[in-house]
């Protein structure tokens, strides 16, 4: 969208308040980032995140570190064991 004075700039941005209100991260001397709580707690406060380099933007997403053991939490709750996962997967490998 290209905006060809600044009122129609101002405009536009104002339309999406209160959703993303610009916020600006800190980069200190050690390479760390502090980030604005109240993008931290729109995010629900997560711990890791994956970085990744878009052109001249940097991308943060909240990462999910704990997605096997969480799998695994549910498969035991099943009752199935790896070997049962296993045969599983072979299965479908042969069914495709």
């Amino acid at each position: 969208m290209t905006h060809h004075n600044p009122h129609e700039r101002l405009l536009a941005s104002s339309a999406l308040l209160p959703y993303f209100l610009p916020m600006l991260a800190k980069l200190t001397s050690k390479n760390q980032l502090t980030l604005p709580q109240r993008a931290i707690d729109a995010l629900g406060n997560p711990e890791y995140f994956e970085v990744d380099v878009d052109g001249d933007r940097l991308v943060l997403s909240p990462a999910r570190l704990g997605a096997a053991a969480e799998v695994r939490r549910k498969l035991a709750a099943l009752g199935l064991q790896d070997s049962d996962v296993t045969d599983a997967v072979a299965w479908a490998r042969t069914t495709t």
